[in-house]
């Protein structure tokens, strides 16, 4: 089926596609198959309770024409006996109508699912359309339903014509036997001959059930533009998200810039890396990344770190580990305690060395202490 733009459905439905249609009440469903299950599930009650059913008809009928005279002038009695008629009719029509409302409710289920839609009791204008009603009829789903309905017929006819006919010396012997005996048997053969008939009704059913799963997929089938439509409205268009994770990036940029002046030090690669620290010297945690980042970012850390007055110290090696091992926020990890020590060591001297004077600290930057898991070249 051609689509506007010149694309055919060729892709399967979606997940959300078929979600969406069992929303609007659109599920496979075996109207075959679910008939064929509540007549045989009949048949088989008939069998079982059929006799039950029987003797309490029978007591009702012979209780309904023997009232005494007392019992005809009193309208209470009356009541009570209508009502006493009912309450056996019921117990015993009851185990049947819960096997054939049991059967009702499992068959469509086996096929579709338990499935309640409130949009399939919406009225829909389009379905109103005599036009599209002549075309659902003249169509290719009405000719299926027309072929079914014959293959029915056939099928049934056929059936029923060699069980009577198998059936014809019995059917005869019963106007020879007392009313009693011949009502029973005749009971007996027209509930067999039903669960017969209704047991060849499966033939057309195993071809309808997987038929309307195929039907089912057929009308979800989706264009290759409707997929990716439906894509871009779940996830997102990419370039809106693209735009949305830069805007993120540069607020995070933009946080991150303002922590600078905070931090105790800034190490870098020299020129490649660089990662602001800092040490809240009245809590028990770890030196925490505050700020990192790579080239032009670490060049802008260079410079907000050199306007705000924090000691920036060249440290490759060190640099390099805390910004591969820690995120922004971090405290690093307790491999480099002891180097990152050292360094925030250096710094609290040499701040005070600037503030008091006397003799300028020292660090060998080459004899910081960095784990080999930690090295990153």
């Amino acid at each position: 089926m051609a689509e506007q733009g010149g694309q055919d459905k060729t892709e399967e439905p979606t997940a959300k596609k078929l979600t969406d249609a069992r929303q609007k009440g659109q599920v496979p469903r075996s109207r075959e198959f679910t008939t064929v299950m509540v007549l045989i599930a009949s048949a088989v009650g008939m069998l079982f309770v059929g006799e039950n059913i029987l003797r309490s008809l029978t007591e009702v009928m012979a209780d309904s024409f023997t009232f005494s005279r007392k019992e005809i002038f009193n309208p209470a009695e009356m009541m009570l006996h209508f009502l006493s008629s009912i309450e056996t009719i019921s117990l015993a029509l009851g185990s049947f109508l819960a096997i054939t409302l049991l059967a009702a409710l499992i068959a469509p289920a086996s096929i579709g699912g338990w499935n309640f839609s409130v949009q399939a009791f919406a009225v829909k204008p389009e379905k109103m359309d005599p036009l599209k009603g002549f075309k659902r009829i003249f169509g290719p789903q009405g000719l299926i339903e027309l072929a079914k309905a014959l293959g029915k017929f056939i099928l049934i006819g056929t059936i029923a014509t060699l069980i009577l006919w198998n059936l014809r010396d019995q059917l005869l012997t019963l106007g020879q036997q007392e009313v009693e005996v011949a009502m029973t048997d005749l009971s007996y053969l027209v509930i067999w001959v039903f669960l017969g008939l209704s047991s060849s009704l499966l033939l057309i059913a195993l071809i309808d059930v997987p038929f309307q799963h195929w039907n089912h997929t057929r009308q979800l089938k989706m264009t290759k533009q409707e997929i990716k439509d439906e894509s871009k409205n779940t996830e997102g268009n990419p370039e809106v998200k693209g735009r949305i994770r830069r805007m993120q990036i540069e607020l995070s940029q933009q946080r991150m810039m303002q922590d600078i002046p905070e931090a105790d030090v800034i190490i870098t690669n020299p020129t490649h890396y660089a990662v602001a620290l800092k040490y809240d010297q009245t809590s028990t945690g770890a030196p925490t990344v505050v700020a990192k980042g790579s080239d032009l970012i670490a060049q802008q850390i260079r410079m907000v770190g050199d306007a705000n007055e924090v000691p920036i110290l060249e440290a490759p090696p060190l640099t390099r580990a805390i910004y591969y091992s820690t995120e922004i926020g971090n405290e690093i990890p307790s491999g480099l305690y002891i180097a990152v020590a050292q360094v925030l060591a250096f710094v609290f001297q040499l701040r005070r060395y600037n503030n008091r004077g006397g003799k300028k600290p020292q660090l060998n930057v080459e004899d910081l202490d960095i784990p080999d898991e930690l090295k990153r070249d």
